[in-house]
Parts: C-alpha cells; structure tokens; sequence
C-alpha cells in the first residue's frame, strides 16, 4: 500500500482550493525609474531626519521598501551617492519651506518673522541635528561635503534675496546683505549646535534663544520687536514687546521710526 505522506497531502489540497497558495505571490506595482528613484530618496532622507546619516545603507532602504538592495543599487551604485542625495533632499525641502522663492503676498519684513518663527524651537531641532551630522561626515567624505557646500550657499542665497528685496523697498538697512545673511545663520547654526545636548532648551535665557532674532533687528535697522510677531501657539517662540496688545510689529516696521 503507497503511503503519502501528510505533508504533502497538506501542500496538495491548498493548491486545489482557489485563491490558496503553498507559495503566496505578491503582486508589484511597476514604477517609472523616476518614481522609483523619487521614492528612494524620500525614503533616505526620513531616515537621516530620524535616525542619522550613517543609518543610510542600500540594504536597510531596501528593507524600508520591501524591495531587493539590488534594486536601490541600480539607481545608486554607491551609498555615498544616496547618503549625500539624502541630506540635499532634506535640506532643500525645509529650505523651501522656511524661504521658499516664490513669496506669498506680505512684506519682507513679515516674510523674515515668519522664517524666523519656524526655523527655531524644538519643531526645527530635526534639522540641526542634520546639519550637524552632516557637517561631521564631510570631514570624511568627499560627496557627501561638496553637498553641503551646495546647501549652505542655497540658504544664504535665498535668505540673502529677502533682504535685498526689502533694503530695495526700504524696509532695511545693511551695506551689505550678503554679509548679514551670514551673521544670521552662523548664529543659528551656533544655538541649532546645542540641538543634541540641550535636555530642556526652555532653560535657555530668553536673551539666548532670540539671538538670532535680536541680531537680525539690529543687522537691518528695525526696531526691537519687528521680527517677532506671533504666528500661533505652537511656533510662538519670542514674543515681542507688542504682542501683548494685538499689534502686528512686523506689519507697521516699515512706518516705525528707528
């Protein structure tokens, strides 16, 4: 007598039963190769938000997409290239949301408070541990440091453009907006720098964490408090001398005498 065994038995009637499978398939969905190249990149660019840069490799984006290491391999031959894609994604996506270029209706007075009300507090810390990470990379690797150098010219550049634009409209003074551009982001790359080690910034003096603010005000000509106008709750994080009352100093900094 021919004796089966159950295993088999067991694989057999699966097979038999529609819409069962020993062996299930899962469908994919085919993807453009610049939709595939996209997705990787976004997918790069979290992790180093989250977890860190050196955290980028081929294989662990590849178990972030369920898909092969071959695959992410085949856009970027060298994890150097996705580890430098990564940070230029990161960094060029915030810098579009804190200095975008194309400008909504305001003035560049109100257009600086508002940068200044996002790119500070605990909601902008993601980003200068970033920044910091990657600046300590580029020692090493080369790729990685002509991508910063491309990203710190973008942020001075698109922040250098808001104050032509209002010494243009007479709203600031400076004899040279390129060079105040740069007083103001080494002042918030140095309070961004403690982004790591601060275990409660609202231990911060105020004076300290409006640094950047109070510099930017003398740097341009305004009066102290034009740049702190309060947006909401949760990106209030000076306030000036008005905002008790419900003025807006950055609307009336034009007409202030200074």
């Amino acid at each position: 007598m021919l004796v089966i065994p159950t295993c088999l038995l067991i694989g057999r009637t699966l097979n038999n039963i529609p819409g069962m499978s020993s062996s299930v398939q899962r469908k994919r969905i085919r993807k453009s190769p610049a939709a595939r190249r996209a997705e990787i990149v976004d997918a790069a660019a979290t992790i180093a938000l989250t977890e860190g840069l050196e955290c980028i490799t081929l294989r662990r984006i590849g178990e972030q997409l369920d898909v092969r290491p071959g695959l992410i391999s085949h856009y970027f031959p060298s994890a150097e290239d996705l580890v430098a894609e990564a940070f230029g994604s990161a960094a060029s996506t915030e810098l579009d949301t804190l200095l975008p270029t194309e400008r909504a209706d305001g003035t560049p007075t109100q257009h600086l408070a508002r940068f200044f009300a996002h790119a500070m507090g605990e909601a902008y810390d993601d980003i200068s541990r970033l920044w910091i990470n990657a600046r300590h990379l580029s020692r090493y690797r080369p790729v990685l440091r002509d991508r910063v150098g491309e990203q710190e010219a973008a942020w001075r550049g698109r922040l250098e453009s808001l104050i032509r634009d209002g010494v243009e409209r007479q709203e600031f003074r400076t004899d040279d907006p390129c060079v105040t551009a740069i007083q103001i982001l080494v002042v918030i790359d140095g309070l961004g720098a403690h982004a790591n080690s601060d275990s409660d910034p609202s231990d911060r003096p105020e004076a300290v964490t409006c640094m950047a603010i109070t510099t930017a005000e003398r740097e341009l000509g305004l009066a102290s408090g034009a740049l702190t106008r309060p947006i909401d709750a949760s990106t209030d994080t000076c306030k000036g001398p008005d905002s008790a009352t419900g003025t807006d100093p950055a609307a009336e900094s034009s007409t202030t005498p200074n």
